[in-house]
């Protein structure tokens, strides 16, 4: 009687759990398994999102994606602003947690200040930039009677440079309290054993917090990689993916190659090839930095 009630009672759990996870998992399914598939599907097609005709070319988009050099240029932009964030992003972040964990005044204050900025759009995000660039920063060049560029937007050789600052500005606060949140789970007994042994503050930070932090830095890498080599929003409220081509990443290239353009099938070749790279970035990311995570 008692295994026919415990048997009742988690096929109940089981329907329960079952209905919770339902509304997720078709929002999941229609927001992003459904479009992706038809993405695949239209990649193999010559269609310009109209025709009601689809004309079946195969692999030709793909052939043609390693051929243009647009969409190559496209690539490298990405990578160098994937690059330049999860290093600074990262590296800023854990700096500005410890010394947030160090026992600083007004610690709360400067944790608010620190994470403002991620709750403002990314769109709005551009738009205050492209003002503080154009504006804001080269009026002071009169107060102060110096004579910086500071038109990073306007340049080819200084766009990704400004692009790195827009961004970093807006998320270093989010990576930040999760470092943050990290840190204070770090048992202080072992902060102390190793100052028995007479580590130094510099040997604490990379033989206690760094193996300490191995999961939190499992995230913020994966999440700042991932996020930037999404990047759009911001581009198209600051430069437009200009000037030129110079700051035009892989979803503003398809974005207007596919809508723009009129070529739905290779704007879909290009999305498909952009799913793959990150699903590759991720999963190596994650295999190789869980291995650290063990070891710690």
């Amino acid at each position: 009687m008692a295994k026919k009630t415990k048997s009742s009672m988690e096929d109940k759990m089981a329907r329960q759990y079952l209905i919770l996870v339902l509304p997720g998992f078709l929002i999941f399914t229609v927001g992003l398994i459904i479009p992706l598939l038809l993405s695949l599907r239209y990649s193999l097609t010559d269609w310009d999102g109209m025709a009601t005709e689809k004309i079946f070319v195969g692999l030709k988009n793909y052939v043609k994606l390693f051929q243009d050099k647009e969409f190559l240029d496209s690539w490298w932009f990405t990578i160098k602003f994937t690059v330049g964030n999860t290093l600074i992003q990262n590296i800023a972040a854990l700096l500005f947690a410890v010394a947030l964990d160090s026992g600083i005044k007004a610690k709360k204050i400067y944790r608010t200040v620190f994470f403002v900025p991620c709750l403002i759009s990314a769109v709005i995000v551009g738009f205050i930039w492209l003002k503080m660039f154009s504006n804001v920063l080269p009026a002071m060049n009169d107060w102060l009677g110096t004579n910086f560029n500071f038109l990073l937007f306007g340049d080819a050789k200084t766009v990704l440079g400004g692009l790195l600052i827009a961004n970093n500005w807006q998320w270093i606060g989010y990576w930040m309290l999760i470092y943050l949140a990290g840190l204070q789970s770090v048992p202080s007994e072992l902060y102390e054993a190793a100052k028995v042994d007479g580590a130094g503050a510099i040997k604490r930070f990379f033989n206690v917090t760094i193996p300490m932090l191995a999961p939190a830095i499992t995230i913020c890498v994966v999440g700042i990689t991932t996020g930037s080599l999404k990047v759009y929003d911001l581009l198209v409220s600051s430069t437009k993916g200009g000037p030129g081509r110079a700051s035009t990443s892989v979803i503003y290239k398809t974005y207007t190659t596919a809508i723009n353009g009129r070529q739905y099938g290779y704007g879909s070749a290009m999305t498909v090839t952009l799913v793959i790279a990150l699903l590759a970035v991720a999963l190596i990311q994650v295999k190789g930095l869980k291995s650290k995570e063990v070891q710690a």
